[in-house]
């Protein structure tokens, strides 16, 4: 269940720094795996692993590493992982754990796909309520009290029912901003840099903004066929107006993060700044594809023509780069992990060589001199 905005690909991203960055996420995954067992691991959170982060920033010291067995999700290699027991990775799986709670209920409480079955809404229930017992435990052991993330999910549905057209939007997202501003303040306590806590509550606001709105973005099309909540159709927010509001978020989050007192910024900026602009535009680019023709990424069809239905690929990053999920009938059937080296078979990049088949090397971006302000690649 890997979810969240910010999903750097190899190519994209200098060396050491998506080695860093990977390092990380691996280690929170296996936090999850330590302290919770292996189904906790369906909580890694691409956006929950940013904590990690800018504690390990703000330290005297750079966080310590241990090496890992070969995983499937790097591609059966070996890593180099931050340890279980590393405070920043402890909290954040319990970030993780709470946050994939609320986003459980919330699809329980929408009915959605096979929770309609009253069975299986109660099992994930259950799972939901589990994990969020457990991010609790985890939280108290690194002096984070979880209760403001639990009380922004709760009260998440009673603004939700307040919103109708000329509302503003951003009454939905006050929830995520408040949530993401205590877990993204803690690191200061953690790092022994109160000067930073007000600084990186701003960022987490922000950071939360966008990532719900880009969410509501991202789910808009589902939400209006399931019927469903979406806090820009309830608000009568269109497009424009919700860029409009995510690139004034990004500006607001790079102006706070430029105050903060780091010792290394490099992955930091790479993330929150670099990152999230992109994510800002993918998300922006496939969402304003006109609707009397596919949706394409980068020119290639994300549905293929004249397939009445015919398997949908969604272009997605995963934990080595940018992989992708195949959707029949709206259910997911299979996840990728290879940075798109599997490509479907009306795909013009199927037979092509390995380097050509992920999307992000074909349609690079990237001016590597130009990362030389957060990193010394060059």
């Amino acid at each position: 269940m890997l979810f969240g905005i910010v999903r750097p690909c190899r190519h994209r991203m200098c060396g050491k720094l998506h080695a860093a960055w990977l390092g990380h996420l691996c280690g929170l995954c296996l936090t999850l795996r330590d302290e919770h067992g292996h189904r906790a691991r369906l909580a890694t959170n691409y956006d929950g692993l940013l904590v990690s982060v800018l504690l390990d920033a703000q330290r005297p010291a750079p966080a310590s590493y241990r090496p890992a067995a070969p995983c499937a999700l790097r591609g059966f290699r070996r890593g180099s992982v931050l340890s279980s027991d590393d405070p920043g990775a402890r909290l954040a799986a319990a970030v993780s754990l709470v946050l994939a709670a609320g986003k459980t209920l919330d699809h329980v409480a929408d009915r959605d796909g096979a929770l309609r079955v009253p069975a299986l809404a109660g099992v994930a229930g259950r799972l939901a309520d589990g994990w969020a017992e457990a991010g609790a435990r985890t939280g108290d052991g690194v002096g984070f009290d979880t209760g403001v993330l639990l009380a922004a999910v709760a009260r998440q549905s009673e603004l939700e029912s307040r919103i109708v057209p000329g509302v503003p939007v951003l009454l939905a997202t006050e929830p995520t901003e408040t949530a993401v501003a205590a877990a993204f303040a803690h690191t200061a306590t953690l790092a022994g840099r109160p000067g930073n806590a007000a600084g990186l509550a701003e960022v987490g606001r922000y950071f939360g903004r966008i990532a719900h709105l880009l969410d509501a973005v991202e789910d808009y099309a589902d939400d209006v066929a399931r019927e469903a909540f979406n806090p820009l159709r309830a608000s009568g927010t269109d497009l424009a107006q919700a860029r409009r509001l995510c690139e004034d978020a990004h500006h607001g989050l790079r102006l706070a993060l430029a105050d903060l007192e780091l010792r290394d910024r490099r992955l930091v900026r790479a993330l929150l700044d670099r990152e999230v602009s992109d994510a800002i535009e993918r998300t922006f680019a496939l969402a304003g594809a006109p609707m009397d023709r596919p949706a394409t990424e980068h020119g290639v069809p994300l549905v293929p023509q004249n397939r009445a239905a015919q398997p949908v690929w969604h272009p997605e990053s995963r934990p080595d780069g940018c992989g992708g999920r195949l959707v029949i009938g709206g259910a997911c059937v299979l996840t990728t992990c290879t940075c798109g080296l599997w490509q479907p078979r009306w795909s013009r990049y199927r037979r092509s060589s390995r380097g050509d088949r992920c999307w992000c090397t074909r349609h690079c971006d990237c001016d590597c001199c130009s990362c030389c302000d957060c990193c010394d690649c060059c």
